[in-house]
C-alpha cells in the first residue's frame, strides 16, 4: 500500500523504519519541528532526517490543518495514513482522505491510558502490564476499532525507561501486522470498550512532586517512573530542592507524620509516608540516592547526615 506517515520522536522514528523495511511504500512523511519541551527532548530520533536518508518528502508542521499540506496529502494519494506520536489533532477531512482511513500507532493498551505519557502514567498507577495498540482513528482521540495490540509484563523493579525500550520493539510487529490485515482485505476489527477508557494530560513540574501523603509503595513507582532521562521526582529540604533518583519500600512500619526524616534502613533513609501514617500501620519510603539543587549525586545515608526534620512539597 502507499503510506503517509504522521510522527515524531523515537516513537515515529520506528514507525517510519518499520515501514521502510516493509512492503509498503512510504510516499510522504509529516512531522513537527523540534521541541524545546523537556519531555520532548527525550527520545528524540529524528523523523525527517531518516525520511530524507531514505529519499521521501517531509513536511514539517505544529498542526496539520492548513490548505497547502491538505492538497500535497492528495497529490501523495495514499491508501492509508499512518501515524504515531502525532502531538495536535489530526481534522477529518485529513484522517478521512485516503481509502482504508488512517491508522495510529499508541503505547498504551487501548482503551486505558489514551493520551499523552501512557507509560509513566500506568508505571505510577501499578499496571501489570504496558503495550501497543494500532487502532483505526475517528473523531474522539484514541477512540477508534483496534486492529492489532501486543503487550508486555511491568516488571516489579521495571522503570519507565525500561518500559520504553519493551515497548517500543513492539512497534514494528504492531504497525505492520495492522497494516498487512488491511491490506488482505479486513474491514471489521475490535471497538473499544468506552466504559474502560482513561484519559490523561501531559506530564509537567507539578506532576513529579513528591506528596508525602501517598503511600509509600505509589511514591516508590513515582520514583521509577521518574528515571533518566525523564526528569527525576522531587520533594524540598530545609528549602531547597532535594532530588529522590531511587528508593524502595521500607521492610519495617513506621508512625508518625508524612515526610518525617526517621530511620536508617539498609542502604536507604526511611521517610515516612501515607495520608494514614499517624497508625504505624505503613511502611516508608527507603531513599536510596538522592541528588541535590546544586546536581550533586550521593547515597541518601551521606546526604542525611542525622535524623530528624522533614522532607516538604514547597521550599
Amino acid at each position: 500500500m502507499r503510506v503517509v506517515m504522521f510522527g515524531y520522536q523515537t516513537w515515529g522514528h520506528r514507525t517510519l523504519k518499520a515501514l521502510l523495511d516493509s512492503e509498503h511504500d512510504v510516499v510522504m512523511v509529516v512531522t513537527h519541528p523540534r521541541s524545546e519541551h523537556a519531555y520532548e527532548k527525550i527520545w528524540s530520533d529524528s523523523v525527517a532526517e531518516l525520511a530524507e536518508e531514505h529519499g521521501v518528502p517531509v513536511v514539517i508542521r505544529n498542526r496539520p490543518d492548513d490548505e497547502e499540506l491538505f492538497q500535497l496529502l492528495k497529490e501523495a494519494d495514499p491508501d492509508i495514513i499512518v501515524a504515531n506520536n502525532w502531538r495536535t489533532w489530526i481534522p477529518p477531512r485529513i484522517y478521512t482522505l485516503p481509502p482504508h482511513g488512517t491508522l495510529n500507532v499508541h503505547d498504551s493498551l487501548l482503551p486505558k491510558y489514551a493520551g499523552f505519557s501512557p507509560l509513566i502514567w500506568a508505571l505510577i498507577n501499578g499496571e501489570s502490564e504496558v503495550g501497543v495498540t494500532a487502532h483505526m482513528m475517528d473523531e474522539v482521540l484514541d477512540a477508534g476499532d483496534i486492529v492489532r495490540q501486543e503487550s508486555v509484563a511491568v516488571g516489579p523493579t521495571d522503570t519507565a525507561t525500561d518500559l520504553f525500550h519493551k515497548t517500543v520493539d513492539l512497534i514494528a510487529p504492531v504497525t505492520v501486522g495492522a497494516l498487512d490485515l488491511i491490506a488482505s482485505g479486513r474491514a471489521e476489527f475490535t471497538k473499544q470498550d468506552r466504559s474502560q477508557a482513561t484519559f490523561f494530560h501531559k506530564r509537567a513540574e507539578e506532576d513529579i512532586r513528591i506528596n508525602w501523603s501517598w503511600s509509600a509503595e505509589d511514591l516508590e513507582r513515582l520514583v521509577r517512573a521518574q528515571s533518566a532521562p525523564y526528569p527525576a521526582a522531587f520533594t524540598f529540604h530545609r528549602g531547597r530542592r532535594l532530588e529522590v533518583l531511587t528508593a524502595v519500600v521500607s521492610e519495617g512500619r513506621y508512625g508518625g507524620t508524612p515526610g518525617r526524616i526517621f530511620y536508617r534502613e539498609g542502604d536507604g533513609v526511611v521517610i515516612v509516608a501515607g495520608a494514614d501514617a499517624r497508625t504505624g500501620r505503613n511502611h516508608g519510603l527507603a531513599v536510596t540516592r538522592v541528588r541535590t539543587e546544586d546536581g550533586r549525586e550521593l547515597p541518601a545515608a551521606e546526604y542525611f547526615t542525622s535524623m530528624g526534620g522533614y522532607l516538604t512539597e514547597r521550599p
